[in-house]
């Protein structure tokens, strides 16, 4: 940027030298003719030797004048041939590759001029610098550790991908856990022209681990030192970012300041806006050494190549070891150690201009950094307030990171246009699954649905489980959408053992259900409930894939398939443990079946016992579950035997059953082309029953369904004719699927079909 600017100012000195030389040589020549203060002739007649007026002294003066002419009119031609040259390189001739380039804005590499950039704001027509092709990748590193983190860099890739028009590489550090989220988000999200690698931040332990740190980041703080190690030796550059940072601009614009490093500079980094290391915010504060107010890293641009070259890893090692002997640990993680290298070796570091890390912690000096909404480039959240903390534009600031953070995620999936992705095998199926369906077919939508594929974000409140050792440890499932929450701490009281919950929401409602659960001391307390945010797309609720999320993501060798509008009976946790070792679920294929009932009472005096429940059975406070509207979806449980059984009874499939079952971990799927009301319980219990498993009903245990308003699916089942039509359709698909994967044995669905 520098040396266009200094470009135009050459233009523009030999522009004026060509105007202004030749006028001020025949003003000197004009004024050299006067004698005296008259005219001297410059007549031919008087310009020869032997004239009366000649004298040796004008003669060499005259000879001096001319030598002066000639020497002046050498250095015309010269700034012409060096104007001629600039004009060639000019950006005016670069204008018609639009196709392939576009300007970015300039940082400064001194402080001085940083100080005349912020002042000046970002207008600058010298702020235009050479521009990043319009394909090239950007390559981005983050470290990631944990659920929460998981959640951060979420919305801090939302902001980058609203922004980009490049190609991105992002280069993620993960512990297993965040690994486990979001390569499932990603894969999911199936956003074009967006790579993602892990590397394995536990492996990288090691390295760090001898460093003390009080930072609440821990060990993953350290991280970042160890990149140059880390990623692949072929990568020459990467940009590299904290989970709480939110961009305001394109990307790209930042990856173009690469082009501004000169001779050793390595590190792109922005000054500190705080007073940490001055060394002055309390009596005996003493921070690491760094070079006057010291450096943030919450972004940096790294020329990894030539920090390989540098022996980077022994260099920061050296100083690490040095400094921690008088200091005995770190106190902003990886930032102390860049500093303390950055003390010794200034050279290293090309400073960013401020609004590329504009840091909202308390009391920085962040409000120099902008002087208007389109100075801003990237907010840096780095105080442990986050959203809380003191800054005179912090609801501005907020309000654009919550825009980013409920931001609709699908709208993101959109397509670099001549830029070439990389072949991604899902996505070319999905494209041919697609493209087999007709469109025109009036139940298009519902087969559709089948193949969509939901962006989904496992676990996305902190879990800690570990099943219990004797392998008898049982997880309720169970899917739910916004209007269904309340029920979650009612479940939570009644099953103390692990759950699974697969929630269906959209991106602002997923915020929404984080402030819930945050707010409650009930779910709080609960580190062994799995949340996992399927997000909305479409117009069917997926209840099959819901349930499959659930099924997939537990831990335990044991399943309780629940509804989330049933409420367990106390104990049934420790019941089904038992049932599951008398049964010998293990080695048999069994569906353990817990009898289903219903109250029409929103409040209830939940009965503790088979007898107090049997005792509001007939006082017709209960009732078998849809006794009056689908008596033959639990029929089959035999409720009269249920009354006074002792022990386990086994029971045979009929037409439409659909009990709630516990079922080894390794049984079968929902079926996906099932959405919404109608026949997504009954095709699964079926297809058990294809498998040969054995429905045993438990005498001690029972679920009690609580009565809510009429779903928005059910609603359309029952004033939608087509609806009703193509579920059918899909029913009699499914049978046929049946014969063929079970044949002769399947034959009897189609048979009870017929006689139901």
């Amino acid at each position: 940027m520098l040396g266009i600017c200094r470009g135009r100012r050459k233009f523009l000195a030999a522009s004026l030298t060509l105007l202004f030389v030749p006028a001020f040589t025949w003003i000197y020549l004009f004024s050299g003719s006067f004698e005296d203060g008259k005219a001297v002739s410059l007549s031919p007649i008087e310009s020869q030797p032997h004239s009366p007026h000649y004298t040796a002294s004008n003669q060499r003066e005259r000879e001096s004048l001319e030598i002066r002419m000639r020497e002046v009119e050498e250095e015309n031609r010269a700034l012409r041939k060096q104007l001629s040259l600039a004009q060639s390189r000019s950006p005016t001739h670069r204008r018609g590759n639009h196709s392939k380039t576009y300007s970015m804005e300039e940082g400064t590499g001194d402080s001085e001029s940083l100080r005349a950039g912020i002042v000046a704001g970002n207008s600058s027509e010298c702020g235009q610098q050479p521009a990043v092709e319009k394909c090239e990748t950007i390559h981005v590193a983050i470290v990631c550790a944990g659920y929460n983190a998981s959640r951060d860099v979420v919305t801090l890739v939302k902001s980058v991908l609203f922004h980009r028009r490049n190609p991105l590489h992002f280069h993620l550090i993960a512990d297993a856990i965040a690994k486990q989220i979001l390569a499932t988000l990603f894969q999911t999200w199936m956003v074009p022209a967006v790579r993602i690698d892990f590397y394995d931040a536990d492996e990288l332990k090691s390295e760090v681990s001898w460093i003390p740190n009080k930072h609440y980041s821990g060990i993953y703080g350290l991280m970042k030192l160890v990149l140059t190690k880390t990623l692949p030796s072929n990568l020459e550059r990467v940009i590299v970012l904290d989970t709480d940072i939110t961009f305001a601009t394109d990307i790209a614009e930042l990856w173009a300041v690469f082009h501004k490093f000169k001779g050793q500079q390595v590190l792109g980094l922005v000054e500190n806006q705080s007073d940490w290391y001055l060394g002055n915010l309390w009596k005996n504060h003493r921070p690491w050494p760094a070079l006057g107010r010291g450096y943030n890293t919450g972004v940096i641009l790294l020329l990894l190549d030539k920090l390989r070259k540098m022996k980077w890893e022994q260099m920061w090692r050296l100083t690490a070891e040095r400094e921690l002997m008088s200091m005995l640990s770190t106190s902003l993680a990886d930032q102390d150690i860049f500093n303390a290298v950055i003390k010794q070796n200034p050279f290293l570091v090309y400073q960013l201009p401020c609004f590329w890390n504009v840091q909202l912690s308390d009391h920085t000096r962040s409000e120099q950094c902008y002087r208007d909404v389109s100075d801003l480039k990237v907010i840096h959240w780095n105080s442990p307030k986050k959203l809380r903390v003191k800054n005179k534009h912090v609801e501005f600031f907020r309000n654009l990171y919550l825009t980013f953070l409920e931001y609709d995620g699908n709208l993101l999936r959109r397509e670099l246009f001549g830029c070439p992705s990389e072949a991604d095998v899902n996505s070319e199926n999905l494209q041919k699954q697609l493209s087999e369906l007709d469109e025109d077919d009036l139940c298009y939508e519902f087969r559709r649905e089948r193949f969509t594929v939901h962006r989904t974000h496992l676990y996305f409140l902190h879990y800690e489980y570990e099943p219990a050792s004797d392998n008898t440890d049982v997880t309720l499932v169970a899917q739910l959408s916004m209007d269904r929450l309340q029920m979650l701490e009612a479940i939570c009281k009644h099953w103390e053992g692990p759950i699974s919950l697969a929630l269906y929401l959209s991106d602002a409602e997923a915020q929404q259900f984080l402030r819930y659960a945050q707010g409650s001391e009930v779910l709080m307390s609960r580190h062994n409930v799995g949340y996992h945010i399927v997000y909305k797309e479409g117009q069917f609720y997926p209840v099959n894939l819901l349930r499959n999320v659930a099924m997939k993501h537990i831990s335990t060798p044991y399943m309780f398939l629940s509804d989330i509008d049933f409420l367990p009976m106390y104990g049934l946790y420790e019941y089904l443990r038992k049932s599951v070792i008398q049964l010998d679920l293990a080695n048999t294929k069994k569906a353990l079946i817990v009898p289903a009932f219903e109250t029409l009472r929103y409040r209830l005096s939940f009965p503790k016992s088979k007898a107090e429940l049997l005792s509001m059975l007939d006082m017709g406070t209960l009732f078998t579950f849809r006794y009056h509207v689908w008596t033959k979806g639990h029929a089959p449980t035999n409720f009269a035997k249920w009354r006074t059984a002792t022990t386990p009874y086994q029971v045979e499939w009929e037409a439409d059953f659909e009990p709630y079952v516990v079922v080894r971990r390794d049984c079968p799927e929902y079926d996906r082309r099932f959405v919404g009301f109608g026949w997504n319980k009954v095709a699964h219990i079926m297809e058990l029953d294809a498998q040969e498993y054995e429905f045993i009903v438990l005498p001690n245990a029972y679920m009690i369904h609580m009565p809510h308003a009429p779903s928005f699916d059910i609603t359309k089942f029952r004033s939608n004719k087509q609806y009703r039509i193509c579920l059918k359709t899909l029913k009699e698909e499914f049978q046929q699927d049946m014969s063929r994967r079970y044949g002769f044995a399947a034959l009897k669905y189609l048979t009870a079909e017929n006689n139901s």
